[in-house]
């Protein structure tokens, strides 16, 4: 009775019934959590967030992300929202955790002044907050908090039905791999959108893949790791790849193959 009772509330999430139509997925999608809660989500994650990391001091470097980054919110799925862009100087973490840039449910997108000097354009750096832009039009963190409800029901019912400690292990892997997935695949979705939105603002969409080589060239002289475990991103191969077949519409012969020393350095 258990596992039916499960499996009816797993169903009641995903009813086709009640889903609404998603313009920056372009799917028919069930979201349960209304937008008022996620923008007081968002809203007291960002508290913390600012408390942590810092705000940053240089208002140069704060009114030029604001700048881009409202001309992407302007024009994306969700410009309804009211989108800040914020800049976090993170002094007190690894200097490499600073090349960064997220964003929150809401519209709350955050980036460290680091990976601000990291970029050479407005373009580029259009392309990184476009990016997190297209996580929230997509509604990814929604979406994710959801999905853990479904996934904590799955693995109730991978505990109650499993027969002995191997089978269920072997379930724990693959549900844990099953929300991997779904990492990878709204990474690449919010760079689709992200090449979409930088058009329609007027930034040059190949500031994302100049970016992204810079990036790769980097992770390559770097700490080579020989096997991937629950990759939660795409190598920035993979993206590059993407990204240069949404804006020519076709793939480059380097496209195809893939760096064979790449590791998932990149978290944004």
């Amino acid at each position: 009775m258990k596992i039916i009772a499960i499996l009816c509330l797993m169903l009641f999430f995903i009813s086709p019934a009640l889903a609404d139509y998603n313009p920056a997925s372009g799917e028919d999608e069930m979201i349960i959590i209304s937008e008022a809660k996620e923008v007081r989500m968002g809203l007291s994650l960002s508290e913390s967030v600012e408390k942590k990391f810092g705000l940053t001091k240089d208002s140069g470097v704060q009114e030029r992300v604001e700048r881009v980054g409202q001309r992407i919110a302007d024009v994306c799925d969700r410009s309804e929202l009211t989108y800040s862009f914020r800049v976090l100087e993170g002094e007190d973490i690894p200097e490499e955790a600073r090349h960064n840039a997220f964003a929150l449910p809401g519209g709350f997108v955050y980036i460290f002044k680091d990976m601000v000097d990291d970029t050479e354009s407005d373009d580029e750096l259009a392309s990184i907050l476009a990016h997190e832009v297209g996580h929230i039009a997509a509604k990814h963190s929604v979406k994710k908090a959801q999905n853990s409800i479904g996934m904590a029901g799955l693995s109730l019912v991978n505990v109650l039905s499993a027969s002995d400690p191997q089978s269920k292990r072997k379930a724990s892997i693959a549900i844990t791999e099953l929300m991997m997935a779904y990492n990878r695949k709204a990474e690449f979705e919010a760079d689709k959108l992200s090449v979409v939105y930088l058009k329609k603002a007027k930034f040059d969409p190949r500031g994302a893949v100049t970016f992204i080589d810079r990036m790769l060239d980097k992770q390559l002289k770097g700490k080579e790791y020989r096997y991937h475990y629950f990759k939660t991103h795409p190598y920035l191969s993979e993206r590059m790849a993407m990204l240069n077949k949404e804006i020519d519409g076709k793939f480059a012969f380097d496209d195809y193959i893939n760096a064979p020393k790449e590791e998932e350095g990149a978290y944004w």
